[in-house]
This record gives C-alpha cells, sequence and structure tokens, in this order.
C-alpha cells in the first residue's frame, strides 16, 4: 500500500493505493455500506464494517472519500478532508 498527502487551496487530500484483486464496477457504489462483503471477499473473516466507518468519519468532519478501482489493478480510495 502506498499513501500520499497533499494540500490543496481549500481542503487536505489522502490518497491510499493498493496492489491488490480491485473492486468491480458494480460492486463499487455498495462497499460504503455496512456489512457488506464482496464475493472475493467472503472467504476472509474480516465483518464488512471498514469502509462504512471511515465513510462515516470522513463525512462527520465534513468531508468526502472516493474510489478508483478495476479488477486485478488495485484500488485507490481518496479522502478530502475541508481545512
Amino acid at each position: 500500500m502506498t499513501v500520499s498527502v497533499r494540500d490543496d487551496t481549500s481542503q487536505a487530500v489522502a490518497v491510499f493505493r493498493d496492489t491488490g484483486i480491485g473492486i468491480p464496477a458494480e460492486e463499487q457504489d455498495k462497499i460504503w455500506a455496512r456489512l457488506y462483503r464482496g464475493d472475493k471477499s467472503r472467504s476472509q473473516r474480516e465483518l464488512g464494517l471498514g469502509l462504512s466507518l471511515v465513510k462515516a468519519v470522513v463525512e462527520a468532519h465534513g468531508g468526502k472519500v472516493t474510489v478508483s478501482s478495476e479488477v486485478n489493478q488495485g484500488a485507490e480510495f481518496t479522502v478530502r478532508l475541508p481545512k
């Protein structure tokens, strides 16, 4: 995983990139729901709470989190928080 941070005029931006299995386009809007687990992650023991908590905390601070991903190309999560 790589993490980069930059300071824009009105917001702080953090980008988290991984080289994992990626997230299919049809699942990307669902990953923010509590307890949602994609088909390929069902064999793992996690609860499926992580991204819903990230979104809740970021939005509680007036920010926004987005994802960009392709299957077998990893995923990129961008967190934008107001200054």
